[in-house]
């Protein structure tokens, strides 16, 4: 499967979901893989975003500097040349991050012309209700309404956002649940398994709701997990689950 039919169709999933998969299939730490809570949907109307990370560290608030924008227009260039759909990664690096302001509306019809569907940063945006027209998703700390002289320092580098690394070439999903990143070797392998994950939370959650005893509960939805052939590949991250009570209370009384 290409990475485009790959990224179209992880965008049918909430990235809680696929974190919850993800989770279980990829040797990726967990804590490497969702960002903090402060990076959030500015545009919840929009949906998921999902798309090949281009990563930016970009300076707009530090007082006095200079403008330097010959970066900006390389990364347009290189994003033009993709074929498949982008999200901006943007690290901030001034001297006032509350005060950094990394896009707005102007620059959104910009990216969105060469391929970029949304911008994630730990920095602020502005001119929301431009961006949802174009459509143009943004995922952020919050609103500032002006910025400095912009100087784009680097880009095409690892970028820390969020409390996780992104490079160029993540795959990055986000939702109004947050932001995750994704490793493209486990991406095909996700679509397989997240079905089942999805089918298995809502039998679960149907057991768990039921007027019977939490022993009984555990067990019910152990008897889940084999259903879905879940059981092999969820045993490590999610023993709370998977090893019966009962058995344990056998191990101990043996």
């Amino acid at each position: 499967m290409s990475l485009r039919k790959i990224l179209e169709a992880l965008a049918e999933f909430d990235s809680s979901l696929l974190a919850n998969t993800l989770d279980s299939i990829d040797p990726t730490p967990t804590h490497e893989i969702y960002m903090s809570g402060d990076i959030h949907s500015l545009t919840p109307s929009l949906g998921p975003t999902v798309g090949v990370a281009s990563t930016c560290k970009l300076d707009t608030s530090t007082p006095g500097q200079k403008a330097d924008v010959d970066l900006y227009w390389r990364q347009l260039e290189a994003m033009e040349a993709m074929t498949d759909p982008i999200v901006w990664v943007v690290e901030p690096v001034g001297d006032r991050p509350d005060h950094e302001c990394i896009m707005g509306d102007g620059m959104a019809h910009t990216f969105y012309s060469v391929g970029c569907l949304g911008v994630v940063t730990s920095g602020r945006v502005r001119d929301l209700e431009g961006m949802h027209p174009i459509p143009f998703a943004a995922y952020a700390r919050g609103t500032c309404v002006h910025h400095t002289a912009m100087r784009y320092v680097e880009i095409d580098t690892p970028v820390q956002v969020g409390g996780i690394t992104v490079s160029s070439g993540d795959i990055i999903h986000a939702s109004n649940e947050g932001v995750i990143k994704i490793p493209t070797a486990s991406a095909e392998l996700l679509l397989q398994w997240t079905p089942k994950m999805r089918g298995f939370e809502h039998d679960a959650h149907e057991v768990l709701q039921t007027n019977i005893s939490v022993a009984d509960k555990r067990e019910r939805v152990l008897d889940l997990f084999r259903k879905y052939g879940l059981n092999d590949v969820l045993d490590n991250n999610h023993a709370y689950y998977t090893k019966s009570s009962r058995s344990e209370t056998a191990d101990l009384e043996g």
